[in-house]
């Protein structure tokens, strides 16, 4: 068995630097917004983990269908030696992927890149173990930037699921692809999983389950702030909402003040006022159509060569290859 690789390249003072920035321009915002990446301490990746097997929440089992299905034509279309996931986290999905490699005896190195320290040595370690053939370097570093600077390998597919590239704008999404096809060569691929538009109902659903599972995770992100930046936010004065926007075509997740307050951040010596009703966007999620999905990875330089569609047209794995 290999040694497994664990770099870190994001220090726990970049954490909270990119924190306090984000919090700072998020709340003197008009509206109000904050970021999705501070959902994810480790009360909220277990709420999220809970999310990922509710009934209502279907993006997550449909696109692992997907990938039991066509994991070995995938492996086989990219002719990757190496793969590298972006926001791995535990890596579950991916091991279809790493074991048709295995299988077909063509990928030798797997890269995982995650924020999370903690989750990423645990992964990294388990993952050496049930690969003995493989090479595990595991990243730590936030993959908005490392997207401009991917690791060395031979014939490199970059693995992006679970509908994360959604949590971006249309501007936000032109320059993350961008960057990532600067950084393939030519005939290195993209595996990208994007949630289709559906039924609204259903969306909406996926994001406002029945149990509030949703609902905790979305609060969550307050707690965050009180603990990491000692702030005051009351959060159980925060309903969670959750809306289809048929305009941008995205899913906005919101929280909204149940009643007049002002919260302070104490790092940053700031006062926030809050309106009764007012709200607050902490997620988006876009949702696509195929047309146009496709031509944003064409106007990047990563033309689709694959498609993979459930059969109820709610989501799809896209192999994109470097033009």
């Amino acid at each position: 068995m290999s040694t497994p690789v664990l770099e870190i390249m994001l220090t726990d003072a970049d954490v909270e630097a990119a924190l306090r920035a984000d919090v700072a321009a998020g709340l003197t915002g008009t509206p109000k917004t904050l970021p999705p990446r501070w959902f994810y301490d480790a009360a909220g990746s277990e709420l999220f983990e809970q999310i990922t097997r509710l009934p209502e929440y279907y993006p997550t089992r449909t696109e692992r269908g997907l990938l039991a299905e066509a994991a070995d034509e995938i492996v086989a279309a990219a002719h990757a030696g190496t793969i590298i996931e972006l926001g791995s986290g535990s890596s579950e999905k991916t091991q279809l992927l790493l074991d048709a490699g295995v299988r077909a005896q063509t990928v030798k190195e797997y890269v995982p890149q995650d924020v999370s320290v903690s989750a990423l040595t645990d992964a990294v370690g388990q993952l050496s173990a049930r690969y003995p053939s493989l090479r595990v370097h595991g990243m730590v570093s936030d993959f908005t930037t490392a997207v401009a600077d991917l690791p060395a390998g031979e014939q490199r597919m970059v693995v992006f699921l679970g509908g994360t590239l959604g949590n971006f704008t249309p501007d936000e999404r032109a320059a993350f692809l961008a960057d990532l096809a600067a950084s393939l060569t030519t005939g290195e691929t993209l595996l990208l999983g994007v949630g289709l538009i559906t039924d609204p109902a259903v969306m909406v659903a996926a994001y406002d389950d029945s149990a509030g599972v949703t609902a905790r995770f979305n609060r969550n992100v307050l707690s965050v702030l009180d603990r990491d930046l000692h702030a005051d936010f009351a959060v159980g004065d925060f309903d969670h909402v959750a809306l289809w926007d048929p305009v941008n075509e995205w899913i906005e997740m919101r929280l909204r003040a149940r009643r007049s307050m002002t919260v302070t951040v104490g790092d940053l010596g700031l006062t926030v006022e809050f309106a009764q009703g007012e709200q607050m966007r902490t997620e988006i999620s876009a949702k696509f159509r195929l047309e146009s999905i496709s031509g944003e990875l064409e106007a990047a330089g990563l033309p689709p060569e694959q498609v993979w569609v459930d059969e109820q047209s709610r989501f799809a794995v896209i192999l994109a290859r470097r033009s």
